[in-house]
């Protein structure tokens, strides 16, 4: 598949999760939420993989790493996602989220000695500013309250859970392993960390049959987690890891509108100019010098 057609999937179908997350908040624990979601994510991989003849087997040398994989990426990141979200809006995690490029090129300069490229730190400068004037109002109004510091505490760790999750991706592709098949074996393996950490907790293990629970559930468990989860790992192999991570500077822009559609945001003249910063910087991370695209 094509960069950019991968690219502009992980932005579409990513930028409208946050939205969903907060349709699955409620009766239903956060922890069970986010094993049923990657829990059904796996099953649809599962019977992707069988139905076109794909191998469902991976080395067992390689196994702990897709366990890892599974249980940072797909447990512990989204664990605290969904914590952080009970406290902040959907937008203000999003522009936080965006943080995810830095973690990813320093540890991969640290672990895979990856050279840090010039241009894409401007870059990923450029979209984190154009990124909070986008969301200035909310960021503005934040206030001081307890709850406000738990939610920015929980968001900045799934950052880098994910971040770490992230580098445990890079070095299964870098094995040549399946995308479809690492993704389809670790999220079982985080569906199931966060089943027994709702069991530690001693969470109810119930369900909710409300129609925005259950189409939220199904989009972000199909979409969300089998579809998109495969196009970013594909990008991760393509183009490193770092300049995949810049999708999470221009998903929050997704976000934006569909916070506009559904929950009354009001664009302003810095909000727009905002919004030229994060084209120009994923321009700048997207391209190289001397390009001629």
């Amino acid at each position: 598949m094509d960069i950019a057609l991968l690219y502009g999937t992980v932005v579409l179908i990513w930028g409208t999760t946050w939205f969903a997350i907060e349709l699955q908040l409620g009766p239903v624990a956060e922890e069970l939420s986010v094993a049923y979601r990657f829990g059904l994510g796996s099953l649809c991989l599962f019977t992707f993989l069988r139905l076109t003849g794909r191998s469902l087997r991976i080395p067992p040398a390689d196994y702990p790493l897709v366990m890892l994989m599974g249980a940072l990426l797909f447990s512990g990141a989204y664990l605290c996602v969904y914590y952080g979200t009970g406290y902040l809006t959907s937008g203000l995690v999003a522009v936080m989220f965006s943080l995810i490029i830095v973690c990813n090129a320093v540890l991969e300069r640290v672990l895979f000695e990856t050279p840090i490229d010039a241009r894409l730190g401007i870059a990923a400068a450029t979209g984190l500013l154009g990124t909070a004037l986008v969301f200035w109002p909310e960021v503005r109004n934040l206030g001081s309250g307890n709850g406000v510091f738990i939610g920015i505490a929980w968001t900045l760790g799934s950052v880098l859970v994910a971040a770490f999750g992230n580098m445990a991706a890079v070095a299964a592709t870098s094995r040549g392993l399946p995308v479809a098949t690492v993704n389809a074996h670790a999220m079982a393996w985080g569906a199931a960390a966060s089943s027994l950490v709702a069991l530690l907790l001693g969470r109810p293990f119930n369900f909710s049959l409300a129609p925005g629970y259950v189409s939220s559930l199904l989009f972000l468990a199909i979409f969300g987690s089998a579809v998109a989860f495969g196009c970013y790992l594909a990008l991760l192999k393509r183009i490193g890891s770092a300049r995949a991570a810049y999708s999470s500077v221009l998903y929050p822009v997704v976000a934006l509108l569909v916070s506009t559609l559904f929950e009354g945001f009001k664009w302003t003249a810095i909000a727009g100019l905002g919004l030229a910063l994060i084209l120009a910087g994923n321009w700048l991370a997207l391209t190289r010098a001397g390009a001629t695209r």
